[in-house]
């Protein structure tokens, strides 16, 4: 059976600030500020009316030049108990882009956030093994030498300019011998 959204705004009230909740086809997205993630995780996870054990993924949302602050981070939750899934959302500055870590919560966070970080640049506070997922370690601007994260929407559209050659615009046409 369902949880009704309202209660879960009030369980997370106890420990957040500010909690925000959307609804779309169903499904129930929850906004909380980045400084009670942990403790917002971790009630969502134990507390016997929500029982949120399962971590299915980590991503993060880019609204390059559309919306402050430029990164979310989306968690996507599952409680087999009341079978019901949920979105954590998580608000991050493009200035300062940390966020806490949640494998002390979930340890299938510590896969999830590694490749959020490869991806979008966002670092996890406090992770175990930060480090790229995809990508080299060096995979890094050659001009400015700043890390490139590939998600971002201000990533070159043809990748970046000198790292691979890239086609002739038309080709040639080859010659055949008959």
């Amino acid at each position: 059976m369902a949880i009704d959204p309202e209660r879960i705004v009030r369980i997370l009230s106890s420990c957040c600030s500010s909690v925000e909740v959307e609804e779309h086809r169903g499904d129930y997205t929850f906004r909380i500020p980045k400084d009670c993630l942990v403790e917002a995780a971790t009630l969502l996870r134990d507390h016997p009316e929500l029982q949120f054990a399962m971590l299915t993924d980590i991503t993060a949302v880019d609204w390059y030049n559309r919306r402050k602050p430029r990164f979310e981070v989306v968690y996507f939750l599952l409680s087999l108990q009341h079978r019901m899934r949920i979105r954590l959302k998580v608000g991050i500055d493009e200035d300062h882009p940390h966020c806490p870590s949640v494998t002390e919560v979930w340890e299938s966070a510590n896969w999830y956030e590694r490749e959020t970080y490869d991806m979008f640049g966002i670092i996890f506070d406090n992770h175990p093994d930060l480090r790229r997922f995809y990508m080299p370690e060096d995979f890094v601007d050659p001009v400015t030498g700043e890390p490139l994260h590939p998600l971002r929407k201000d990533f070159p559209l043809m990748g970046v300019p000198g790292s691979l050659p890239m086609p002739e615009k038309y080709p040639k046409a080859t010659e055949t011998k008959s």
